[in-house]
């Protein structure tokens, strides 16, 4: 514990220290891991459940995974769906990033945004 925060909630101490949640920094590394699964770094056999949908369409980012449906309820925890949602929602300037490093300044933008 920072002293002196410890009257604060876990969400005021995580603002005041500009950091995100669990859930965020989970999110934030599975769409890392999707970028490069998608520009070719990195081989999982993951991924394979999931393809790309040729991005025709003037909405969106232009590089859309395909949302499978799974009878089975623990596959929701899989990476392959825990990401797709979410990927297909990032716009287009995050999604076309040219390089790594940009992609993590961008996904830290656009969810500190979403705070």
């Amino acid at each position: 514990m920072i002293k002196g925060m410890e009257h604060l909630s876990y969400d005021e101490r995580l603002r005041d220290l500009g950091l995100f949640s669990l859930e965020k920094r989970r999110l934030t590394e599975d769409l890392i891991i999707a970028y490069k699964y998608l520009k070719g770094r990195c081989k999982e056999d993951e991924f394979r459940l999931s393809s790309v949908v040729p991005g025709d369409r003037t909405r969106g980012n232009g590089r859309k995974l395909e949302h499978r449906k799974f009878h089975l309820d623990m596959r929701r925890n899989f990476l392959t769906l825990r990401v797709t949602e979410q990927w297909n929602r990032l716009p287009r300037g995050v999604v076309e990033s040219p390089s790594l490093e940009i992609l993590k300044t961008c996904l830290d933008v656009y969810l500190s945004s979403l705070l």
